[in-house]
């Protein structure tokens, strides 16, 4: 994928975010995602960057979707995504 599409993928990840969350839950529960100090209009960032701020954001609207319609996300997905979240998280790191 390229930068730019990751970009877009990484806007509508955020567009969803806004759209299930209430405005007090986006500072609660997005706080991983805030303290990354990256959002899609941040084209100087790298891929890696943003494609960890989508893996962060897929996991916190995950955590949103079970709390808001009482559906439960199975475990393995949630673990999934917490997986590739630290995984991406050493890649930027080790860069």
């Amino acid at each position: 994928m390229y930068k730019d599409e990751m970009i877009q993928l990484h806007q509508f990840f955020v567009y969803v975010l806004k759209y299930l969350a209430e405005d007090d839950q986006i500072t609660n529960d997005c706080s991983e995602y805030i303290s990354l100090k990256i959002s899609p209009h941040h084209i100087h960032k790298t891929k890696a960057e943003h494609k960890h701020a989508i893996f962060v954001l897929c996991k916190i609207i995950a955590q949103l979707m079970a709390d808001k319609d009482n559906t439960s996300i199975p475990d393995n997905v949630r673990n999934s995504l917490s997986d590739l979240v630290e995984r991406s998280e050493a890649e930027l790191g080790a860069k």
